[in-house]
C-alpha cells in the first residue's frame, strides 16, 4: 500500500492553492535577485561558486516571513538543477520530541503542487548506521522540512527527496549521514533552520549578525540552540565542510521586523552556500 504524508501547513505557512503557491514563488524567486547580486556569496565567488555549491542553510518560516530569504538561496538551486536527482531536508523536530533523528516510512510527501518520491535507497542507508529512527509521527505535522518541499518543485526537475528530522541527536552522528550523502555529487543537501527567536530588532540583529559571522569562520563549537533552531544541522554540515576545506557564506539575511515592521518580538533568518 502506497502511503503519502499530507501537507500539515498548506494553507497557512503558505498558499493551499496550486496556481496561488506556484505564482507565490516565482515573485519570490524574482524578488530574491537583488538580495543575491548584494550577498558575500555572489560578490566573493560569482560564477565559479554558483556552479559548484552543493549545500545550503535556508530558513523555514511562513513564505510571508522568510519566503525571499529562502528564494535567494531557491535560485542558486535552479541554476544547478540539472545537477541534483535528489535532495535532502535536514529539518529540527518542533512538534513531536524523539531522542535521535527521524527518518518515514512514507513512500511520498505530498504538497498542493504534487507529490515528491522518497529516496528509500538512501534512507535505508541512513537507518543501518544505526542511530536514527523510523517515524512518520515525527514527520507528520513537522513544518521545517515541509516548507521546503514547494521550492524544490518550482525549481529543480524531477527529484527525490530525502527528509530528515532531527532531535536530540549529536552533531557528530548527524555529520556522518551529511557525509555519506555529500559522497553522491547528484545529492544536494538543505539544512533548515531559522536564526534567533523573540528577541527585539536589535538585540536579534547582534545574534544574528554573530551567526552568520561564526557560520562563514565554520566555528562549529561556537554555535548554539539560541542562535538558530537548526543548530545541530548546521554544526553538522560546518564540520563536514571544515573536514573538505571547503567554505560557507552568507546568501541573504534579515528578520521579521524587516518584513513586518512589529520590532518588539522578532524571528531572525538567513541563506547560506557552503561549496
Amino acid at each position: 500500500m502506497t502511503s503519502v504524508r499530507a501537507p500539515a501547513v498548506a494553507g497557512s505557512f503558505y498558499s493551499d492553492d496550486s496556481s496561488e503557491l506556484q505564482s507565490t514563488l516565482e515573485k519570490l524567486l524574482e524578488q530574491s535577485a537583488p538580495l543575491l547580486a548584494q550577498s558575500n556569496f555572489y560578490r566573493r565567488e560569482q560564477n565559479k561558486a554558483l556552479k559548484s555549491v552543493r549545500a545550503f542553510i535556508v530558513p523555514h518560516a511562513g513564505y510571508q516571513y522568510s519566503g525571499k530569504i529562502a528564494a535567494s538561496a531557491y535560485s542558486i538551486i535552479r541554476s544547478n538543477k540539472h545537477r541534483f536527482s535528489k535532495v535532502a531536508i535536514i529539518g529540527p523536530c518542533h512538534r513531536i520530541w524523539i531522542e535521535s533523528i527521524a527518518l518515514p516510512y512514507s513512500e511520498y510527501f505530498a504538497t498542493p503542487l504534487g507529490e515528491l518520491a522518497l529516496d528509500r535507497t538512501n534512507i535505508k542507508s541512513i537507518y543501518n548506521m544505526g542511530f536514527a529512527e523510523y517515524s512518520d509521527v515525527a514527520h507528520e505535522e513537522e513544518h521545517s522540512i515541509e516548507l521546503h518541499l514547494p521550492f524544490i518543485q518550482a525549481c529543480l526537475n524531477e527529484v527525490k527527496i530525502i527528509p530528515v528530522a532531527v532531535g536530540d541527536a549529536s552533531y557528530e552522528k548527524l555529520a556522518k549521514i551529511i557525509t555519506m550523502l555529500w559522497d553522491d555529487p547528484s545529492c544536494l543537501i538543505i539544512i533548515s533552520s531559522d536564526l534567533s527567536h523573540f528577541n527585539t530588532y536589535d538585540q536579534a540583529n547582534l545574534i544574528d549578525n554573530q551567526t552568520t559571522h561564526l557560520i562563514e569562520k565554520l566555528a562549529v563549537d561556537e554555535l548554539d540552540h539560541k542562535m538558530a533552531c537548526g543548530c545541530t544541522g548546521i554544526q553538522a554540515l560546518l564540520s563536514v565542510a571544515k573536514e573538505r576545506s571547503l567554505k560557507a557564506s552568507l546568501i541573504a539575511q534579515c528578520n521579521s521586523g524587516d518584513v513586518y515592521g512589529d520590532k518588539s518580538r522578532v524571528v531572525g533568518y538567513g541563506s547560506y552556500a557552503i561549496y
